[in-house]
């Protein structure tokens, strides 16, 4: 089915239905998009791709591609930018390379250091409930090892 989307969309200039091997020469390009697990689908801006939830049925792709794979606000299309958008995309195309190379890196550190904070948080959480379902196994255990199961 999707062999039959990707033929469909074949040529467009607004959208791009494709695959990648991610165990051979696509390895790179899957880890930069967050792809772990195979088959996997993405969809959206290509510097934000969102995973798709959808059915993987010819016609809920289908669907899904007619009515989410449309041209949307860029730099190469900026005639679909709000005012908001179009004067940000202006900033940004008026940068010199190297200091727009530094704030995407900043925002890049920024996403990082967010992750990590959040790993370390889950971590944390984690132990937590360890400790937690230990205590209730225990609890638990010396609550029958009393005698419960002769009343």
């Amino acid at each position: 089915d999707w062999d039959k989307l990707m033929k469909e969309y074949e040529g467009s200039k607004t959208a791009l239905v494709a695959d990648v091997d991610c165990t051979a020469g696509g390895q790179s390009l899957c880890e930069k998009v967050g792809v772990s697990g195979y088959p996997t689908i993405k969809w959206g801006d290509p510097s934000a791709l969102e995973d798709y939830e959808g059915g993987r049925d010819l016609s809920s792709l289908q669907s899904f591609a007619s009515e989410n794979l449309k041209p949307m606000c860029s730099p190469s299309n900026i005639d679909l930018c709000d005012d908001e958008k179009k004067k940000q995309i202006e900033e940004l195309m008026a940068t010199a390379d190297d200091e727009l190379e530094a704030k995407i890196k900043e925002k890049e550190d920024l996403m990082a250091a967010t992750e990590k904070k959040f790993k370390k948080r889950v971590e944390k959480l984690q132990s937590k409930y360890q400790e937690f379902q230990t205590e209730k196994d225990n609890t638990l255990a010396d609550i029958k090892k009393s005698g419960l199961g002769l009343m």
